[in-house]
C-alpha cells in the first residue's frame, strides 16, 4: 500500500475553509468517483472519502488543510501521478485571486 500525505496552509478560517472542501467533496465525487461524507466540529471538519482502491481522510481547520490517503496495490503503482492531481486540484480551490490594481488618474 502507498501512502499519501498533503498539508497545505491558509488563511480562510473555518468558515470559508469549509467552502473550499464541499467544493473538493463534490469534485472528488464527480470527477474520480469517490464517495465522500463530510462531517462538521468545533475546531476540525473532516471529509472521509473512498472508492475501490482508495481512501482517506480530509481534514480542515480554520488554518490548514491536512489530507491522508491510503492506495491499493494497483492505485499504488500511479502514487506521484494521484498526488500530484490532488496537490494541483487542492492549490486551484485554495488559490485566492488578487484584486484588481487601480491606475491613478
Amino acid at each position: 500500500m502507498a501512502d499519501i500525505h498533503i498539508r497545505r496552509d491558509h488563511h480562510l478560517g473555518l468558515s470559508g475553509a469549509r467552502k473550499v472542501a464541499w467544493q473538493w467533496a463534490e469534485q472528488a465525487e464527480a470527477d474520480f468517483d469517490m464517495s465522500c461524507t463530510y462531517e462538521e466540529g468545533d475546531d476540525v471538519d473532516e471529509v472521509q472519502f473512498a472508492r475501490s482502491g482508495v481512501n482517506g481522510t480530509l481534514r480542515v481547520s480554520a488554518d490548514h488543510f491536512e489530507l491522508d490517503a491510503k492506495l491499493g496495490f494497483l492505485l499504488g503503482a500511479f502514487k506521484e501521478r494521484i498526488e500530484g492531481e490532488i496537490v494541483k486540484n487542492l492549490d486551484q480551490l485554495l488559490a485566492v485571486k488578487k484584486p484588481a490594481v487601480r491606475k491613478k488618474k
